[in-house]
This record gives structure tokens, sequence and C-alpha cells, in this order.
């Protein structure tokens, strides 16, 4: 298992990582997952051992890595770029590792062809890896970290350079390998669908800190902070001051709030009004709009509307006309 221990980092004397801590058990697929410069590369390369923190441990297993070099760690790592060798074929770079270990020649030849058919390319083993797709060179690069037998798998945005098509159609694929090989997985993006995609779990960075570390399923119904809210684009974020009723006075009007909240009455609170918890009529939290824009999404059409809120409805309504709504109110944290 692998776990982090209070790790620190600075950049040009600013705070890029500041107490991270978390494991990663075996079998699972853990996302780091923020916006860029919230220091998910530089807490990979830490545990990958390329580079040191000022502070924290890195453990496996309870053994500190800290004197364990970056070819010891038995880390398998997979980038954006892939990392392939071009003058070599398909097969040659997948066996590249086991060559430099010195196998014997059957035994490289065995694992190759295992490694092949795991990433649905046993058909490629001659090919140059410059006539390969973008997606194809990524399983490549894959085939070649998994081959190793590595104690933990590390993605460093693996599909950021491909179209959302084949990116959606290798995340299935590369979640059926992690989940039937077994290996712990810790990958970085920051694309929220990717992340939800892949993950048992994310960990979400925001200004070095870990702001939230659950399932995709808890983070999407309970998001902990306005900035998580607003991150994932879960809808409309904004304040409102909490009254004595358990309600909020909003830039909207004074609305009645689900959930529970530790602030005291006269206190600001984030509120979340999600898309999908606004409903054209209904009897509680009404409000009046007038609509300014009106786009056709592939499930129905996001409305917006001139105080600012927005929301889905699978009615085409018309820019200009007056709508009563009510909405369904949320407290962050």
């Amino acid at each position: 298992m692998l776990e982090l221990i209070n790790i620190h980092k600075t950049y040009e004397n600013k705070s890029l990582l500041s107490g991270i801590s978390f494991t990663v058990s075996k079998g699972e697929t853990v996302c780091l997952l923020g916006a860029s410069g919230s220091g998910k590369t530089t807490l990979l390369r830490i545990i990958a051992g390329l580079e040191q923190p000022e502070n924290g441990q890195v453990l496996w297993d309870k053994v500190d890595l800290a004197s364990v070099p970056v070819h010891q760690r038995n880390f398998g790592l997979v980038f954006q770029d892939y990392a392939l060798f071009p003058h070599l074929s398909v097969s040659e770079n997948i066996a590249f590792g086991l060559k430099m270990q010195n196998l014997p020649s059957d035994e490289i030849e065995m694992r190759v062809t295992n490694s092949l058919e795991q990433v649905n390319m046993s058909g490629f083993a001659n090919r140059p890896v410059t006539e390969l797709s973008g997606g194809e060179q990524q399983r490549v690069a894959l085939a070649r970290a998994l081959i190793l037998r590595p104690r933990l798998l590390m993605f460093d945005e693996p599909l950021g350079a491909l179209d959302r098509t084949l990116r959606d159609y290798l995340l299935d694929e590369l979640r059926s390998i992690l989940q039937s090989s077994a290996v712990p997985a810790l990958y970085v993006t920051h694309d929220q669908e990717e992340a939800f995609a892949i993950a048992d779990r994310i960990i979400l960075l925001h200004d070095g800190q870990i702001v939230q570390d659950d399932t995709p399923a808890e983070i999407f119904a309970h998001p902990t902070s306005a900035w998580v809210a607003s991150f994932l684009g879960l809808g409309n974020v904004f304040e409102g001051k909490l009254l004595s009723n358990g309600q909020v006075e909003t830039p909207f009007g004074v609305l009645d709030i689900e959930g529970e909240t530790e602030a005291g009455v006269g206190q600001f609170v984030a509120l979340l009004i999600r898309p999908e918890q606004v409903k054209v009529g209904g009897t509680r939290n009404n409000l009046k709009g007038r609509v300014v824009d009106v786009v056709f999404k592939k499930n129905g059409f996001r409305v917006v509307l001139e105080n600012g809120l927005y929301f889905n409805t699978s009615t085409a309504l018309k820019v200009g006309e007056s709508i009563f709504f009510s909405v369904e109110v949320e407290c962050l944290g």
C-alpha cells in the first residue's frame, strides 16, 4: 500500500504542496484532480522519486522510500506523450525494460505476448510505433509499464492529447485493464469527466491542499465547498446569509435550504442550485426570471436567466419570455 504523510513542497518560494496525506490500497484507482498548477504532477514526481519533498514521507507497505532510487521503486509511469522509442517496433518497445534486466529471451517473448493481449493489440507486435494512432501508442505505453509487473501504476494526463471519442473509448478499456490486473493506480488529470469515469476515489487538489477525498458518487452528491462545486460545474454557486428560521437571504430572494450547516444566524454560507433542481412552475422557493439565452444540449436545453441563474429543461423556452420557477437550494459545507 502507498501512503503519503504530510508532504510539503515549495516552488520559487511559494507553497506548492502543503500537508498532503493519503493512501492508495491494493487494486484501487485513485485520481488526483485539480486545475493546472495545483501540484498534481509534482506530487506524482515525488512518489516516483524524481523529486524530493521538503517535509513528509512516502511509504510503501510502511517502508520509507526516501533512500530508494527511482529504478528500484518498481513503479510504472505512463505519460501524455507516450515516451516510446520511434526506431523500435511495438514488441521491442514493450520488451525494452525486460532486456535491461537481462531476462531470458523466451521469458521476454512470453511476457510481451501476454502484455499485448492484455491491451488488445496482439496483432501489432512487429508494427513500427510511428505507424500507430495516438490511442494505439498509448496502449503500447501501458503494455510497456504493465510488463514490468509494477507495484503501482502512475498516469500523468495520459489521454490529454486524444480527441473526446477516442478518450472515452480508451477510458473504458483502461479501467477494465486496471480492474483485471489488480495493480493499484494513481491517475493525474484536470478533466472532471475523465476522473469520474475511471476513479474508485478522487482526491481534489486546490492551492496545494486536499479539499475533498471521496468516491466520485459522494463528491458529486455532497461537494464540501463552493470551490469544489464550481470546479466540477455542478451548478449555480452563490452566497446567502443565514436567517433564524432555517432560510437564507440571497440575491434572488429569501429561500429555504436543504441540509444542515454549522453556521450561525447572520453568517454567510455557500449555496448551490443544481441545473436539474430548477423546475418551471412548482410550489416551493418560487422565483420569477426573464430568459436571455437558450442553448441546445444533447439531452435538452440549457436556459439562462437575466439574474444569472441557469437550468436544464426538456422544453425550448423563448428568449425574452418571463417565467415562474422553483428551486432547491443546497448548503455547502
